[in-house]
């Protein structure tokens, strides 16, 4: 018999339901919930978990490709790469939590989408991570900046999974909402892959893992709410993470898998068991009974409340023959990790919980699910800001020396040194490019000569700026990344990071930034294979860039092919491939120049054009096979000039003597940031120009590489390599080190 609490209309609005849909709440139950009930329904119909305001524009990104074995649905996406090979990669967002508490809130984010690696029964192989941060001048920029990169070190070094690459940007609208999301790859057998429904009736409900505590409650709809002045005050609802428990759970795991015991199994995330017992009888078409009592709580007097919607870390639900609990049990108390049999498999359709012989909850699982709210949000779609002239911006006021010194020493675009110096990156032995050697990390499949190329990016000033280019232009960036060391890109996930879904300019940001990546997915056969949402990232309405994150994996079959961008012989020649020869402007609207050199946020991004991205890039990476290409570089942020010195600062060993058309307006030429370029150096010129030719692809010579340590302009001293290198290195440690 279930016991009925008075439900007020405060106690639904604190549980972020609209009395709209707490009136439907009454109706799939035939009458007015209890508290559990209440509760149960606020989180599986959060934000975060039944992305109700995005899911109507997200069913436009379930990409197909014949190399897909699953995509957006379950706990990751998966890839076949071939010889019996499957990647399993996801993206996942620990935002709000971060925020309030970083190093728990960063940690836990690494811990959460670890799990969803190898609950598919992949074992880890690397981390990426893509962090935003606030004007470094706001006084908690710093605070939040150490504890975030102390929680994803402290934490991905312990299990030993190495980080190997990411992106770390700041600007003032992250002032009150860092974004800290999270990405991992793992690998598996093609026929070795777990899924998360729950199949058998009579089977038994497993818990195993950590024990059950009070912390992380409410995670979910605390995730699916704008901040405001005392959002600083929920440290209650941020989990508390254990790497060391995550490394035996993982491990106990994977061995059990190998015994093929497991019929289902779902990490219990955000919503906590509520999500992994709901999430895996929906999917099985079955339903669930759990008796409370059994499970393993590590605090006295837990309710069902309490119990049901704790996110405590390193937990997993599995449903199991019965003739395997024995020796699953075996195995989990070896790893000395709790396991418990809390309930079972039936063919009610409900979810019902049961604490002290009584009844708690009864809730009908499918309407639950299948009749959580849609929302198709009204939106205002975003006009393209206007198209800036590059004549009309002016030339810097100082030297072309100093100005490039300016740009590769600013907060966006200083070395990141210090963070990844944090990060284990060598741990399993398998990494094969330091971060910041490539524009992609790369990690070698274990005891093959084949390696996986990973990168995230998002460049949230374009998508501002023009959300479908800026949503596009983060796909493309990943695609170049990966080609650029000789990768053949496979698939993506994204993880969108926008404001409040109710604002109808925030809406068109999503819409717009949507449509752009699906454009370009399907231009380049790139599938997305998962994803998160991430929303109401703003505070006291004042809501985030625009900020759909893209992260992206290659494939290459000889690593012994890859290439770095770090020059290595003098004497080499640099060509761009994809910029004409009689090339003499550049795009300098929402440029990282015009930003910090101007001091304007303005202008409409640089347009892309898909099938030359696609033509340039096959032939890149068709030079890198051939050996010809000693280092490439895709141009990006601060444009060719910097671009170039990237390349130069990687070894800190050649200079490079650049050559710029006579009459190219200098700073446009040198800074502008058109999209689909490469920088490949070459001791094979004429090759490269003629392969171009005939591929119909534009190439044109920048410069040759000397020993001399020096950057020239047409004859003319720009830099030394060593001057630049000690303005790009020294941002960041002075800036972590400047006491107040």
């Amino acid at each position: 018999m279930i016991t009925n609490t008075f439900i007020t209309d405060n106690l639904v609005s604190e549980h972020g339901l609209t009395q709209e849909e707490y009136k439907l709440i009454i109706n799939i139950l035939g009458r007015n919930p209890n508290l559990n009930e209440l509760g149960i329904f606020s989180v599986m119909w959060s934000e975060h978990c039944s992305y109700k305001s995005s899911k109507r524009w997200l069913k436009n990104l379930e990409i197909k490709s014949s190399h897909v074995i699953q995509g957006p649905g379950e706990n990751a996406g998966v890839i076949d790469i071939g010889g019996g090979i499957a990647v399993v990669f996801k993206i996942e967002s620990h935002n709000h939590p971060s925020f309030i508490n970083p190093y728990q809130g960063a940690a836990t984010g690494v811990g959460g989408i670890l799990r969803d690696i190898f609950t598919m029964g992949a074992r880890p192989i690397a981390n990426l991570n893509a962090l935003r941060f606030g004007d470094p001048k706001h006084s908690k920029t710093r605070h939040l900046l150490s504890g975030v990169v102390a929680g994803i070190g402290d934490y991905s070094n312990c299990v030993g999974v190495p980080t190997i690459a990411g992106e770390v940007n700041f600007h003032p609208a992250y002032n009150d909402n860092v974004l800290v999301n999270t990405m991992t790859v793992g690998i598996t057998s093609t026929e070795r892959i777990f899924y998360s429904a729950a199949a058998g009736l009579g089977n038994p409900v497993v818990y195993a893992g950590a024990k059950t505590g009070r912390d992380g409650i409410h995670g979910a709809t605390m995730a699916s709410k704008e901040f405001d002045k005392d959002s600083e005050n929920k440290r209650p609802t941020v989990q508390v993470g254990d790497p060391f428990t995550e490394k035996l759970l993982l491990e106990a795991c994977l061995e059990l898998m190998d015994r093929d015991c497991i019929i289902a199994i779902q990490d219990m995330g955000a919503a906590g068991l509520t999500s992994a017992s709901i999430e895996m009888a929906d999917k099985g078409s079955v339903g669930v009974e759990l008796d409370l009592d059994q499970v393993p709580v590590r605090e006295l007097g837990m309710s069902t409340y309490e119990i049901m919607l704790s996110e405590s870390q390193e937990r997993m639900l599995m449903i199991m023959r019965w003739e395997s609990v024995d020796e699953a049990q075996v195995i989990f108390k070896k790893w000395d990790l709790d396991f418990a049999i809390i309930g079972s498999v039936n063919d009610t359709g409900h979810l019902v919980l049961k604490k002290d012989g009584t009844v708690q909850c009864d809730i009908p699982i499918r309407r639950l699910v299948g009749e959580a709210p849609e929302y198709d949000r009204a939106y205002l779609p975003i006009v393209s800001s206007p198209v800036i002239a590059a004549i009309d911006v002016p030339a810097p006021q100082f030297s072309l020396g100093e100005a490039l010194a300016r740009l590769m020493s600013c907060p966006d675009m200083a070395s990141r040194r210090w963070i990844w110096e944090q990060y284990d990156h060598l741990v399993m032995g398998d990494t094969i490019i330091k971060p910041g050697e490539a524009d992609s990390g790369v990690i070698r499949i274990h005891n093959t000569q084949r390696a996986l190329a990973l990168t995230v990016d998002c460049t949230p000033r374009y998508c501002l700026a023009d959300p479908k280019i800026g949503g596009a232009q983060a796909v493309v960036e990943t695609w170049r990344n990966i080609i650029a060391i000789g990768a053949t890109p496979i698939g993506v996930t994204n993880n969108l990071n926008f404001g409040n879904p109710q604002n109808p300019t925030i809406m068109g940001q999503m819409v717009g930034c949507i449509n752009g990546m699906r454009e370009a997915c399907q231009a380049l056969d790139y599938p997305i294979v998962s994803g998160n949402v991430s929303l109401y990232n703003e505070t006291n309405g004042n809501a985030i860039l625009p900020t759909p994150v893209v992260g992206g994996v290659g494939v290459i079959d000889n690593c012994s092919k890859i290439v770095t961008l770090a020059l290595r012989t003098a004497g080499d020649t640099l060509v761009v491939l994809g910029q004409p020869a009689n090339h003499k402007d550049g795009w300098l609207g929402s440029s990282v120049y015009l930003r910090e050199l101007e001091g304007r946020e303005e202008g409409a991004p640089p347009p892309i054009d898909f099938v030359a991205e696609r033509r340039t890039g096959n032939l890149v990476r068709s030079l890198i096979a051939e050996g010809v290409v000693s280092a490439c570089h895709d141009v990006s942020d601060g444009g060719l000039l910097v671009s170039i010195a990237e390349m130069a600062l990687a070894l800190k060993v050649f200079g490079v003597d650049i050559i710029k058309p006579e009459d190219a307006l200098l700073h446009a030429w040198c800074f502008g940031e058109e999209q689909g370029r490469y920088i490949v150096a070459t001791s094979y010129p004429m090759k490269v120009i003629d392969d171009a030719l005939s591929a119909s692809v534009p190439s044109t010579v920048v410069g040759i590489v000397n020993k001399t340590g020096i950057l020239t302009l047409n004859g003319m001293i720009i830099i030394s390599v060593e001057e630049l290198s000690y303005r790009y290195e020294k941002w960041m440690p002075a800036y972590m080190s400047y006491k107040n």
